[in-house]
């Protein structure tokens, strides 16, 4: 944990050293509201504890690769919320509802060509593999929204489609920071790939206890509506396990249920919650959960460092998966 917060800390210094014009306000202005919303930012602080992993001097090397992953996230949380018509990010208006869309656009696409400027500042020889992996995971992310949009139109969603869906949309870009760090470390490249599934397989896990936790977390702690997937009808890891188990007597209830909102149908989180347990479903879904949080746990182990080197992932890893939001 302290060494995670010494990362915080090296991360904030260096991105207020980076500095945005102050005109154009309407490009510039959203941009720096949107990093003043940061949560946690996991994702830089994997860049740097990637790189620390194998060489602890070099983390300073990393912190441009840091910025750009940072940088990228919020450019793809910025027109994600256009795509989703969302009025909050983090609590607050997010971009488009503060501004309007066209601004959105436009300074997430300027975000975005920050992230590159930042990886230009990286060791010039680990550019090229820097800029290869970064490009891959951008398009993959693209890949993983768009998926998520074309399920919103699809009656059934197979398992294997949303865990792909999921790991395209939020997990290798966590793989992707690790390997960077690991890049710019200078790792072998076995040990760069086995960082890197560490990452993803974490981020499939996180996504899964996301899913849970929206319907079964403690409504004082998870930070936002308990049952708001349910509300919006989202496919969720539990609505996919019980599409593929439900009964043809009990389809009639969920068909019915889907075709509510909370004004039609006060009850219909309580009425989802109960097709769940008929069917075990949130059991299965840890199931599911605990089996990836499992393959990243022993990727990590197989990395051929000292333990001690892998206790602060360990530990993060650890935190991430027994949150309760």
């Amino acid at each position: 944990m302290f060494q995670e917060l010494v990362h915080a800390k090296a991360f904030q210094d260096y991105l207020e050293t980076t500095s945005f014009p102050k005109t154009p306000q309407h490009l510039y202005d959203p941009i720096r509201y949107i990093l003043s919303l940061a949560g946690k930012r996991i994702r830089p602080l994997l860049v740097l504890m990637g790189a620390e992993l194998f060489d602890e001097s070099t983390v300073e090397h990393a912190l441009p690769a840091s910025a750009a992953i940072e940088f990228f996230h919020n450019f793809s949380l910025i027109h994600d919320d256009i795509m989703d018509v969302a009025p909050l990010r983090r609590g607050k208006p997010t971009v488009h509802q503060k501004w309007d869309a066209n601004v959105a656009i436009l300074s997430g696409d300027a975000l975005l060509i920050k992230a590159y400027q930042e990886l230009a500042k990286c060791p010039i020889d680990k550019i090229p593999a820097l800029l290869q992996l970064f490009n891959t995971t951008s398009l993959e992310v693209c890949e993983g929204q768009q998926y998520d949009m074309d399920f919103e139109g699809r009656a059934h969603v197979g398992e294997a489609e949303y865990i792909d869906m999921i790991r395209l949309k939020t997990s290798v870009l966590l793989g992707c920071a690790l390997q960077m760090g690991a890049i710019i470390a200078g790792a072998e490249e076995p040990s760069q790939t086995l960082l890197y599934d560490f990452g993803v397989n974490l981020g499939v896990a996180f996504q899964l206890q996301d899913d849970i936790l929206d319907v079964y977390g403690n409504p004082e702690s998870f930070g936002k509506q308990i049952g708001g997937d349910i509300l919006s009808n989202k496919k969720t890891i539990l609505f996919v396990k019980l599409q593929e188990l439900i009964s043809p007597d009990d389809q009639s209830e969920l068909t019915y249920l889907l075709r509510q909102t909370i004004d039609t149908e006060p009850e219909k989180i309580e009425k989802m919650m109960n097709l769940y347990a008929k069917y075990d479903i949130q059991t299965l879904a840890i199931y599911q959960k605990e089996k990836f949080t499992t393959i990243a746990y022993e990727k990590l182990e197989n990395i051929p460092v000292e333990d001690y080197k892998k206790q602060a992932l360990f530990s993060l890893a650890d935190a991430l998966m027994h949150r309760v939001r």
